[in-house]
């Protein structure tokens, strides 16, 4: 694994948001929802998310998640995914949510 410096890191906005809704994305290769996630000062961003095995939709409304907000928007199948969800793959590869401890005001940044 290359080293990145403090430099590198600090290009990278990761932040806490509010999931405010979650749908099916049609046509996908493999199973996944479209998020809509309030982000507070930095505003309200969609993400296409592989999260099917371990989740229901409603289940996510009013989750806290944390992503990657400054990365280049992304064509997602019919989706423009404008932010990265991120997560860890379980045993089978399944995608568990990173999670917060406690929560925090949407937008506040990983630091």
């Amino acid at each position: 694994m290359e080293p990145i410096t403090w430099s590198d890191f600090e290009k990278v906005h990761v932040s806490a948001g509010t999931v405010l809704a979650a749908e099916d994305l049609p046509n996908a290769r493999k199973p996944a929802y479209v998020l809509t996630i309030d982000f507070g000062p930095h505003g309200v961003k969609r993400s296409s998310a592989q999260i099917t095995k371990h989740y229901t939709k409603e289940e996510l409304i009013g989750r806290q998640v944390i992503a990657v907000i400054n990365f280049p928007e992304k064509q997602i199948g019919s989706v423009m995914s404008q932010c990265l969800v991120t997560g860890f793959a379980d045993a089978n590869g399944d995608i568990v949510l990173a999670a917060l401890e406690r929560p925090v005001p949407n937008g506040t940044r990983l630091c």
